[in-house]
């Protein structure tokens, strides 16, 4: 059985990771940032699903922007 993580832990890391300086990132690193982002987004939509509060879905929204980001320099593209 999961634990669920408390929401305020939650938001606080999403802000962590949206603040996060990009600049002389390795590979490695995107990677992890990558990772970190899609948990991220899938912890956040389980608390979204109960409560529908449109600040959680527009932290979704602003951490899939980042993820792209940093995919899209992953892949090269």
């Amino acid at each position: 059985m999961k634990i669920m993580p408390n929401i305020k832990n939650i938001k606080t890391e999403a802000q962590d990771y949206l603040n996060a300086k990009m600049n002389n990132m390795t590979t490695s690193d995107r990677v992890k940032a990558s990772r970190e982002g899609k948990r991220l987004i899938l912890v956040i939509n389980e608390f979204f699903k109960s409560t529908n509060e449109k600040s959680l879905m527009d932290l979704m929204k602003a951490i899939t922007v980042k993820k792209k980001k940093i995919e899209v320099r992953l892949n090269g593209k």
